[in-house]
């Protein structure tokens, strides 16, 4: 098949959309498709000529770096493009805030001379269009969902959403993502080396968590939760693996300063060690340091987060929150503890829970690479050219 991926964001970008977008691309083309990649300029740096289309190795993988902005009118470009190269699907990738919190992109099912377009959300946060705009919002996302030929969601919580919706959606499927970051340290990885960088001895609990820091992911209980470990008098420390904040949503920079001043309140600056952005072998490097990885998300433990992904892949032993919506995969102290969320209390509870019982950590650390094999680029791959081929 010859696929075209749409992208708000795309390496060297941060951010999870397009690093999924980036591992699913060459998935597809390690299984013989080609893939042309649709994105905009990267906004961390200025684009060198040979990073507006690049051509990577014998699968032709393509990056085309052809969006100023993602703003009316760049419907016509990306039409053009997938005539030009006989695009055969059209897959975007939708999160609001990767295109500027601009419709633009809600509207394209409606295009005339469009290939089969299939719509991967992501989340389903609605765009900004204007003060006041309420329902309208919502709108322009059930739009996106009912009039593209396909929709795949990441989980089940957005799965149950949209199948809700009147008319219904008769080509919906649920496709997990993977871990973005593969299990592969640096060469010559040494675990003691790697926590004594930071200052962490042998006898201290290391705390990791990994992924920008961000309201819905709980970095203010995460900090909390660290403060009442050191008053127990638990030798404890905390690893924020990755930077600080993603390329894409600005208000995670007003979310960041507040964590920062809750460490600074609580006295926790020497405790609290920060990677800042690293490739991906120093992140896997540093998620192995780690005794326990904490994941206090607020709207509780879903599978359409990259970091509890990474955190599977690596076979840590996770603390993290209660699903909104019944996931059979996930088992308390099977792969992970479960806490209500919103609790640093309970959260304490768990770490220290697992801080006395090697063996209950040891078995969270089995279960999470056990549950990481339904989670492979490969399977996900296959599963996404399935869907797509059916209906092409």
């Amino acid at each position: 098949m010859r696929i075209g991926m749409i992208t708000g964001e795309y390496p060297p970008d941060h951010g999870g959309v397009g690093d999924f977008t980036d591992q699913l691309a060459h998935a597809l083309a390690d299984l013989g498709h080609r893939v042309h990649v649709i994105t905009s300029s990267p906004r961390t740096s200025a684009p060198s000529p040979e990073d507006r289309q690049v051509a990577e190795g014998p699968n032709r993988l393509s990056v085309h770096r052809m969006i100023d902005r993602w703003r009316f009118g760049c419907w016509r470009k990306i039409l053009r493009l997938s005539r030009e190269l006989g695009l055969e699907a059209l897959n975007v990738q939708y999160q609001t805030a990767a295109y500027d919190m601009h419709p633009v992109i809600n509207l394209l099912p409606g295009q005339q001379r469009r290939p089969t377009l299939i719509v991967t959300f992501h989340d389903l946060k609605v765009p900004y269009l204007f003060p006041k705009a309420g329902p309208l919002r919502w709108w322009t996302v059930r739009l996106l969902a009912q009039r593209a030929d396909g929709v795949i969601v990441t989980n089940r919580e957005d799965e149950q959403r949209l199948s809700e919706l009147k008319p219904r959606i008769s080509n919906l499927e649920r496709i997990p993502i993977g871990s973005n970051i593969p299990s592969v340290p640096p060469p010559g990885y040494d675990r003691a080396a790697e926590r004594a960088r930071w200052g962490v001895t042998p006898d201290d609990l290391l705390l990791g968590y990994f992924g920008f820091l961000n309201k819905s992911k709980g970095g203010e209980a995460l900090i909390e939760t660290l403060g009442l470990l050191v008053e127990q008098g638990l030798p404890t420390h905390l690893l924020k693996i990755g930077g600080r904040v993603g390329t894409s949503d600005p208000t995670n920079r007003a979310y960041a300063d507040r964590v920062e001043r809750l460490i600074a309140d609580l006295g926790l600056e020497e405790r609290v060690h920060w990677t800042g952005y690293v490739p991906p072998e120093q992140v896997s490097a540093s998620l192995y340091a780690t005794d326990v990885c904490v994941l206090p998300y607020r709207d509780g433990v879903s599978f359409r987060r990259g970091s509890l992904l990474a955190c599977l892949t690596h076979g840590r032993a996770i603390v993290t929150t209660r699903p909104e919506v019944l996931l059979p995969e996930v088992s308390n102290d099977e792969a992970m503890v479960l806490v209500e969320p919103g609790h640093p209390e309970a959260l304490a509870q768990a770490v220290s829970r697992l801080a006395d019982d090697p063996a209950l950590r040891a078995r969270l650390e089995a279960g999470a690479r056990s549950l990481a094999k339904h989670f492979t680029w490969n399977r996900i791959g296959q599963r996404t050219a399935a869907f797509f081929a059916d209906l092409i």
